[in-house]
């Protein structure tokens, strides 16, 4: 079987885009998938997307890990799915799509930056045992912020391998924020990230970046919050309620289209 495909990229996290609108693709081959995205026996990336039709909306995303197994939400991957549906011609500049985590709104400007509308969150957990917090942005985040001059040196698989695997978050894993608070507030907060499922760092993570936004709340930044990752730049949006929660939560940021191709399968 020959398969068709699309690579993107979203500030450097990278996905396999498939038109599955006629629902061909076997979805429980979690080998195939895990293929696909070997970097060096298939066609490499953080994830594949599926693109599917759905009654009730423009479109559906699914979304797989690069080990095979389905996947939460991903933010960046949202993002490319919003640019691979305008490409396929699907919608126009604005969408209502279905996720992993429910209905989702977004928009694409010509330059092809997406304004992806997130889930509100419910509020953010103290981790003392890691001295972070943990934060369900769509997909479990721990965030923890790290002394200026850090982040860089900071030898990010090990230190989040070691907790995604720890105790705490061995059963259900978590993905590992490490984030630098700016020097000044006009500089943007630098984040790396460990992603399960990928079992490993990768130059960005969406709902990584939302979650670092959100509680980075509680150390002065204010919407809109600038984040730069090893990818490129994102901004995040939201308003804080006096609950803790928040809502009007969007990821802002890039989706391009790398190459396209066919894979026999």
């Amino acid at each position: 079987m020959t398969l068709s495909f699309f690579k993107y990229q979203g500030t450097g996290n990278d996905f396999v885009m498939v038109d599955d609108r006629a629902h061909r693709f076997d979805e429980t081959n979690q080998a195939l998938v895990h293929h696909l995205c070997d970097r060096r026996r298939g066609i490499g990336a953080d994830g594949l997307i599926l693109l599917r039709q759905h009654p009730e909306y423009d479109f559906e995303m699914v979304y797989f890990n690069a080990d095979g197994r389905l996947g939460s939400m991903c933010g960046n991957g949202g993002r490319c799915t919003v640019a691979f549906a305008r490409q396929l011609g699907v919608i126009d500049s604005t969408t209502r799509f279905l996720a992993a985590d429910g209905p989702h709104e977004a928009q694409i400007d010509a330059d092809g930056t997406v304004h992806l509308r997130m889930q509100d969150v419910a509020g953010h957990q103290q981790i003392a045992e890691h001295d972070g917090v943990f934060l369900n942005t769509g997909s479990p985040h721990l965030v923890r912020f790290m002394p200026a001059s850090t982040l860089a040196d900071l030898n990010v698989f090990a230190e989040g391998r070691a907790i995604r695997y720890g105790a705490l978050f061995r059963e259900q894993g978590t993905n590992i924020n490490f984030a630098e608070v700016p020097a000044t507030p006009d500089l943007p907060w630098q984040v790396r990230t460990y992603e399960r499922g990928v079992e490993d760092e990768t130059l960005s993570c969406g709902t990584g970046v939302t979650a670092v936004a959100l509680a980075a709340s509680q150390h002065g930044a204010q919407s809109p919050v600038r984040l730069l990752t090893p990818g490129g730049e994102l901004r995040v949006t939201f308003e804080a309620l006096p609950d803790g929660a928040f809502t009007n939560i969007f990821l802002i940021g890039p989706a391009t289209r790398v190459f396209d191709g066919n894979v026999e399968v």
